[in-house]
């Protein structure tokens, strides 16, 4: 019996079966490269922190055979298990790429499986390509569906959408057809998991919800392609992902989302400056305009949306005192110390933290001037900012005056781009330590190269 699929899964399917290469946009195949130069580089700069050397270690020990590789090490592997593993070293840190209307981290997932089903099918640059934008469009089209939703509800929206595009990568690279990649699709929904608690009580697993749904998706589509079928309506049906995960239906447009014609979202990657939570990220731009007056500053109050405050405001219980490097890249009042500070919020100053060189406890100056912040929820900025996460700060000075300020797109946002040299700066800080500089620069070549260059030859620069 032909089952009819509903009509949002069925433009789902055919946005991923009818892209070609050839018809992206120029501003699309942009995107996806500089997305995979940013993520590459997180990569390597992230593969030894403790819990990405644990999920090696960890994989080591119980990898299927395959021809993809790791990041860094180069252990040959399955692309599921491959994947895995480099999802998880690309979301190790929190500063892998965001996308703020679905508020998620596309990258780690469609860039890890890109590449390694690339490596298995003897696929080209070109080829991933295609598979990241694929997967890029899969992932947040229905992120933005779901959004704020999603996030408000306490699910961690990377953790329950990775499986998605992790499956629509490997239908788009390996072929599948329109039947099979909707049933990709639909039993990717079955490993689709993941809370924000870890924003509160810790939890290195958080690291690893990157890998946990890219490998779902990719064992997904693998069980499509062997003629295991999911439920079509998967997205609308009663008990499907939009009742079920959102607690709404999509709407009766969110066809429309998914036409060959809509924008691509793609085009708006946000390549993190800061190494933390990226709704910090507008927050901590005003701080740092207001660094050289931190002397005269009595008390600061934080305007803060809906979803920002589950995540790094008041619903965060240990926002005012981080107990471990979770709480302190999900605190915005830390945050926005160590900018007003001049500490920095990049990946040196986390890894102080952690290595017990930088003092954050009660009494310290940070916690000091944490306690003089507060946070205010306000509804109206949702309305007012859908699919942004923007920054309302209003600072009270020792002598009675005020200032306010509203950092409506931070840096590193498609509104407020990272420029191509600051992308590459963030690049050789990562890589050069663990690569070197002619290895470093060589890869950087390759990533904004010749299309032709087979995905294997890639990967094998990866290695060190």
């Amino acid at each position: 019996m032909v089952q009819v699929i509903p009509p949002l899964e069925a433009a789902v399917a055919r946005l991923v079966t009818e892209l070609r290469h050839d018809a992206l946009p120029p501003a699309a195949l942009h995107g996806a490269r500089r997305l995979m130069q940013d993520q590459l580089a997180v990569q390597i700069g992230c593969a030894g922190l403790p819990w990405s050397k644990a999920v090696l270690t960890l994989t080591r020990a119980r990898h299927a055979p395959g021809g993809a590789h790791v990041t860094v090490s180069g252990d040959a592997m399955s692309a599921a298990d491959a994947a895995f593993v480099n999802a998880t070293f690309g979301h190790g840190f929190e500063y892998d790429d965001a996308h703020r209307a679905s508020s998620s981290h596309p990258g780690s997932c469609v860039v890890s499986t890109a590449l390694a089903v690339g490596e298995e099918t003897g696929a080209t640059l070109r080829d991933v390509l295609l598979g990241i934008v694929a997967g890029y469009e899969v992932y947040t089209r229905i992120g933005v569906l779901a959004a704020p939703d999603l996030l408000e509800r306490g699910f961690h929206p990377h953790a329950v959408l990775s499986a998605f595009g992790a499956a629509a990568v490997v239908a788009k690279m390996r072929g599948l057809d329109p039947e099979q990649t909707t049933h990709a699709l639909a039993i990717a929904m079955s490993h689709c998991s993941g809370t924000t608690e870890y924003t509160s009580s810790g939890g290195s697993v958080k690291r690893v919800h990157a890998g946990i749904g890219t490998r779902g998706g990719i064992r997904a589509a693998e069980m499509a392609e062997a003629g295991i079928t999911g439920p079509v309506a998967y997205l609308t049906g009663a008990k499907g992902f939009f009742r079920t995960f959102v607690g709404r239906e999509p709407g009766k447009d969110a066809a429309a989302a998914f036409a060959a014609d809509a924008p691509f979202e793609i085009t708006r990657v946000w390549i993190k400056p800061y190494c933390c939570c990226g709704i910090n990220h507008a927050y901590i731009d005003g701080a740092r305009r207001l660094a050289d007056r931190r002397e005269l500053i009595e008390s600061v109050e934080l305007g803060i949306q809906t979803g920002g405050n589950m995540i790094v405001g008041n619903r965060n219980v240990n926002a005012y005192a981080p107990q471990s490097i979770e709480n302190l890249q999900y605190s915005l009042p830390f945050q926005f110390a160590l900018a007003l500070l001049e500490r920095g919020n990049g990946f040196t100053t986390h890894r102080d933290y952690m290595d017990g060189t930088l003092d954050l406890s009660a009494g310290s100056e940070a916690a000091v001037l944490a306690g003089r912040i507060t946070i205010t929820p306000r509804p109206e900025l949702d309305a007012a900012h859908p699919g942004k996460w923007v920054g309302d700060i209003t600072v009270t000075y020792r002598d009675g005056t005020r200032e306010h300020l509203f950092v409506d797109s931070p840096l590193g946002t498609a509104e407020n781009p990272m420029p191509q040299a600051a992308l590459d700066t963030k690049f050789r800080d990562l890589t050069l330590a663990r690569m070197g500089e002619e290895r470093s620069e060589e890869l950087l070549r390759a990533i904004d190269g010749d299309g032709a260059l087979p995905a294997a030859k890639l990967a094998a620069l990866l290695v060190v």
